[in-house]
C-alpha cells in the first residue's frame, strides 16, 4: 500500500490534486474488480483543517500534516495554485515548508510528485537542489530563481528523476499519475484507467515511444477497448480473432474492421506486439530467450525472432539493444 499524501494550501488548484486523485482511486476499483489489493491509501492533508480550493469549493475535513510518515511507501504530493508566483508569507505556507524541509527522500520509499507550480513550493523547501525538475511555463524562472542548484527542464510534460517527479501544469499531472500508475499496476491496467477518464495517454517530447500497452488506445469504442484490455491482461492465452469477437459481441470480419479503423492494426498483430512487449521485459529480467517466449504465449523461440523482426526491435531476443518503449 502507497500513502498518497495530497498536501493543499488555500487556494490550490482544484485540478491539479482531483484529476490525479481520481487516476489513483479508478485504478484502485480496476485492482480490486481483478482480486488485487488497492495499492493506492489516498489522503488531503492541510496545515488547517478547512480551506478553499481555486474556484472557491470549500473544503472540510483534511487531515492535519502528519507527525510521521508510515513506514510502508508514501507519495508527497505538491500542487499549485492561482496568481503570477507563489507566495510563501502565509502562515499555512510557513507550517507547510516547515513540514516538508526535513523529509528524505529516496526512491521506493518516499517521493515527492509536482504538479505545476507545486514544483516551487518544493524548491522553497529545499527539496530540488541537484534534482532535474519541470513545472508551469509561467513558473520556469521562478523555479530557477528559487532553486538554482536545480536543473529546470523547459518544454516537458513531466520529468522523472526519481525519487523526485514533476509534471508541468493541470492536466500534465493526470499524465504523470499515469506514469505512476503504469509503474505500480503495470501498463494495461494504466490504459485501462486513461480510457476510463478518456484522456490520450502521452509523454514528454523526448521521452521513450509509448509502451505497446499503451499505444494502439487512443479511440472511445468500448467493444475494442474491451478486447484490448482482455489480450493485455492475458496475452499468454490461447486467442484467436473469433475468441477477441466473442468479448466484443461482433463478427470476427467486423472485428477486424474495427481494430483497422480505430487501433491502425489487425487484431492478431496486436496479438503479437503485446506478446513481443511481454517477451522483452522478461529478457531484461533475466529470462531465456526460450523462457521468455513461453512467459509471452509464443509457441516457440522462432515465433519470437519472427515477430521481433517483425517489429523491427533493435538488436535481437538473444542480445537485445534496449527496451525503448516497452
Amino acid at each position: 500500500m502507497i500513502d498518497v499524501l495530497f498536501l493543499l494550501l488555500p487556494g490550490s488548484l482544484i485540478l491539479d490534486w482531483a484529476g490525479p486523485a481520481e487516476a489513483l482511486r479508478i485504478a484502485n476499483g480496476l485492482m480490486h474488480k481483478q482480486g488485487r489489493a488497492a495499492p493506492f491509501a489516498l489522503r488531503f492533508c492541510a496545515p488547517r483543517a478547512e480551506s478553499v480550493s481555486s474556484v472557491g469549493v470549500q473544503l472540510s475535513g483534511l487531515e492535519a500534516l502528519p507527525a510521521s510518515l508510515a513506514a510502508h511507501p508514501s507519495w508527497v504530493v505538491l500542487v499549485g495554485q492561482a496568481g503570477p508566483r507563489i507566495g510563501i508569507d502565509s502562515p499555512d505556507t510557513g507550517a507547510l515548508l516547515d513540514w516538508l524541509r526535513p523529509l528524505q527522500l529516496a526512491p521506493g520509499r518516499l517521493e515527492l510528485v509536482t504538479i505545476c507550480a507545486g514544483a516551487v513550493l518544493a524548491a522553497h523547501a529545499g527539496l530540488l537542489a541537484g534534482r532535474r525538475a519541470t513545472t508551469h511555463h509561467h513558473h520556469l524562472d521562478e523555479l530557477h530563481s528559487v532553486a538554482p542548484a536545480c536543473d529546470v527542464v523547459r518544454n516537458r510534460v513531466f520529468v522523472e528523476d526519481s525519487p523526485v517527479y514533476s509534471s508541468a501544469g493541470v492536466t500534465t499531472g493526470i499524465d504523470l499519475i499515469l506514469h505512476r500508475i503504469d509503474a505500480i499496476c503495470g501498463p494495461a491496467l494504466a490504459a485501462q484507467v486513461a480510457q476510463t477518464m478518456v484522456v490520450a495517454l502521452r509523454r514528454g517530447p523526448h521521452d521513450p515511444e509509448l509502451s505497446p500497452f499503451l499505444a494502439y488506445r487512443s479511440h472511445v469504442h468500448p467493444a475494442l477497448h474491451r478486447v484490448q484490455d482482455a489480450v493485455s491482461q492475458s496475452p499468454q492465452s490461447d486467442w484467436s480473432v473469433p475468441g477477441m469477437a466473442a468479448l466484443a459481441h461482433t463478427s470476427p470480419r467486423h472485428l477486424t474492421r474495427l481494430f483497422l479503423e480505430y487501433a491502425q492494426i489487425a487484431p492478431l498483430q496486436y496479438l503479437r506486439r503485446i506478446r513481443l512487449a511481454v517477451a522483452q521485459t522478461a529478457l531484461a529480467s533475466g529470462d531465456s530467450v526460450t523462457q521468455a517466449a513461453a512467459a509471452a504465449g509464443f509457441s516457440s523461440d522462432t515465433q519470437l525472432r519472427r515477430a521481433w523482426q517483425h517489429f523491427a526491435v533493435p538488436g535481437t531476443p538473444s542480445r537485445p539493444v534496449s527496451l525503448a518503449g516497452v
